[in-house]
């Protein structure tokens, strides 16, 4: 048997994809009042990657960028910080020599972002500079054309070869959930990839015309709740693409919540990539 089928073969099937729906809408129905408060909308900003990937991006609008999360503090005492910054590579340097802010990580997107079409070598050399240059975290895309292939060994070694780069650099894979699709699709992209080395699973680039859904969070979830029972660690979940409502932050939240407890309720486990959401998530507070 194919050792990917093996893998395959420890989680259980993902339920069909109105299954997912109708599950989903329970959680909400029954869950979001509850997490609707002015403590949980705090909470959520510390949990926020603040993004700018634009092609009009600067060295002057990144400095912009850092200098708002510089002086939250004296602007906002009561609240915790972002919990990190992300950015194309080669703003690396300018993050890191700019940032003041300790609490506040420098992500950055590499490995060919956010079509992941390039040659292997120029990954991990633009993650192997990133790194140099600051990168505390990174996030790539899996290779969606050999996943569509089934050429898992191919895509999965890519993943590690990265991942072996990183050495103890955060890494979250990005599995582009709206061109999955389908909820089989998206829990064996999730599997591979978190087999593959994977410290955080990831949504979506934001660059593609479908971002995040609720119920593709809800079947990455169930993933990572499935490897935690078989291998006891615990795989961080990252939600982006399209996140701008504080209502839909804590959809998100309470969908997280449900599935892996409030033990993923931590920067460390649980992020959402957003420009927009942070402005909105203030005028909430």
């Amino acid at each position: 048997m194919d050792k990917y089928q093996k893998v395959f073969d420890k989680f259980s099937q993902a339920p069909k994809d109105e299954e997912v729906t109708k599950k989903v809408n329970e959680i909400l129905e029954k869950h979001f009042k509850e997490n609707n408060t002015p403590e949980v909308i705090k909470s959520i900003y510390s949990y926020l990657d603040l993004t700018s990937l634009s092609p009009i991006d600067s060295k002057e609008s990144i400095w912009k960028l850092v200098e708002k999360i510089n002086t939250f503090e004296e602007t906002h005492p009561h609240l915790k910080n972002v919990a990190a910054i992300c950015i194309y590579p080669n703003f690396t340097a300018t993050v890191k020599e700019s940032l003041t802010e300790e609490i506040t990580k420098i992500a950055v997107v590499s490995g060919g972002f956010p079509s992941s079409q390039t040659f292997t070598e120029i990954k991990i050399a633009e993650t192997a500079l990133a790194i140099s240059d600051g990168a505390e975290e990174i996030d790539i895309v899996i290779n969606l054309g050999m996943f569509f292939e089934q050429e898992y060994a191919e895509m999965c070694e890519e993943i590690e070869e990265i991942r072996d780069v990183c050495k103890d650099v955060t890494l979250k894979v990005i599995l582009e959930t709206g061109i999955l699709k389908t909820a089989q699709n998206i829990k064996n992209a999730a599997i591979l990839s978190m087999y593959s080395g994977a410290d955080f699973i990831k949504t979506s680039t934001g660059k593609n015309g479908v971002g995040a859904s609720f119920e593709a969070v809800y079947v990455m979830c169930e993933a990572i709740r499935e490897y935690h029972v078989l291998h006891n660690k615990k795989i961080g979940v990252k939600v982006a693409g399209g996140i701008k409502t504080t209502e839909d932050a804590i959809k998100y939240y309470t969908i997280i919540k449900s599935i892996l407890g409030k033990e993923w309720l931590c920067p460390e486990l649980f992020r959402i990539g957003a420009s927009d959401l942070a402005d909105d998530l203030l005028k909430s507070i």
